[in-house]
């Protein structure tokens, strides 16, 4: 019998064996399940996924589609979507729970706090940044996780497989009043920022929302993100 606290984290991956043994340890015995969305790692990705414990199934590439395949997947009441260079911070487990055991939560999602595991002054200042774009304009990213209920991702058309933005097309969707700011962090590697340069990689990001909202297709917003990497 389900209960209401049932937990499955969805992980999309490409080729990401360096970080995600850190990130599957810190959901171990946090989660009740693990789904990792594989699109086509030729790394030991799957293997590590595997040892782990966690279920792999393959999907097309791109984090969209690897999201639409691994919630489909999903059986328990509430999903984790986590990126396999994020990891849960200390405590992110209780904050979750109390947010999954109110009624008033079923047709909401919440994010957790950004965080960099980097200690220099262009870390804090990405982090204060995001906290603002979060606050004032309700747009949290992939790598600050979404907590939400399978039948209410259902109820909004799931997650599109879109080649890219398919965390901002789904924030959208979900709207920032039924949007929650959780009190944990969620630490995401600082290493593409360090070997793209703090404004270089902050600058692309934001030109590829700007283009987002100007209306610009997905497919047009991937070209141009993958020619400035």
């Amino acid at each position: 019998m389900r209960t209401q606290g049932e937990l499955t984290a969805i992980i999309p991956t490409l080729n990401a064996a360096g970080p995600l043994a850190s990130t599957l340890g810190a959901l171990h015995g946090q989660v009740d399940a693990v789904i990792v969305a594989d699109g086509g790692s030729t790394d030991a990705t799957r293997a590590i996924a595997a040892a782990a414990g966690a279920q792999v199934i393959e999907a097309p590439r791109g984090r969209g589609s690897q999201l639409a395949v691994g919630t489909q997947a999903a059986t328990t009441p509430w999903l984790l979507v986590i990126h396999a260079d994020t990891r849960p911070g200390p405590g992110w487990r209780d904050v979750a729970a109390t947010f999954m055991a109110d009624p008033a939560n079923a047709g909401r999602a919440a994010h957790f706090r950004f965080a960099l595991d980097d200690p220099s002054p262009q870390a804090r200042r990405l982090e204060r940044a995001v906290t603002w774009r979060c606050r004032v304009l309700g747009l949290p990213y992939g790598d600050q996780g979404l907590l939400v209920r399978g039948d209410t991702l259902a109820a909004m058309g799931g997650v599109r497989p879109i080649p890219i933005m398919e965390d901002v097309d789904l924030v959208r969707r979900i709207g920032r009043r039924r949007l929650v700011a959780l009190d944990a962090a969620f630490v995401t590697s600082a290493a593409r920022w360090r070997a793209e340069g703090w404004w270089a990689r902050s600058a692309r990001n934001l030109s590829c929302l700007a283009l987002w909202f100007a209306g610009v297709a997905p497919e047009r917003i991937a070209r141009f993100y993958a020619r400035r990497r």
